[in-house]
């Protein structure tokens, strides 16, 4: 009985893994991993700004746009944010830039970042960081004219 009953649960997990994965379903438009919906693996979009350096937000400075929840180190981080979403969101939706750039979309770490003409960009790891930045003007041309279109892959 137990045997069946976790062959089943096994499969049930299975099934809904397949069904997620970006091969079989379209791509959210924020990036959050598999099991989250929170953007920038909690880092504060805000804080690469004045701070200039990647920052874990909190769950107390948190709020909801476009379909994930975002978190901030501070109240004025979070007002920030609210009045001008757009200014500090990470560009291609929190996917790798690099990856936009090539016609498809990666999982990002909030380290590798790069701020170019007052728009986040962020990498999959600080190496593929270096090959984004061989050509950084050419690659966001590449990745505007992929975004959002890669989504649907």
């Amino acid at each position: 009985m137990f045997y069946g009953l976790r062959l089943f649960l096994i499969a049930v997990v299975g099934m809904a893994i397949v069904m997620a994965s970006p091969s079989h379903a379209a791509k959210d438009k924020i990036y959050t991993g598999i099991f989250s919906n929170v953007a920038l693996s909690g880092y504060d979009p805000v804080a690469y700004f004045p701070q200039g350096r990647a920052m874990k937000g909190q769950d107390q400075f948190s709020f909801a746009w476009n379909g994930a929840t975002w978190r901030f180190v501070s109240t004025e981080n979070r007002t920030d944010f609210q009045a001008s979403p757009e200014k500090f969101a990470p560009q291609y939706g929190g996917y790798c830039a690099w990856a936009v750039s090539q016609g498809s979309t990666a999982s990002t770490d909030p380290e590798a970042w790069h701020i170019r003409d007052g728009k986040l960009y962020l990498n999959y790891s600080k190496n593929v960081q270096s090959q984004w930045k061989q050509d950084i003007p050419g690659n966001i041309t590449k990745g505007d004219a992929n975004w959002p279109g890669v989504l649907g892959r």
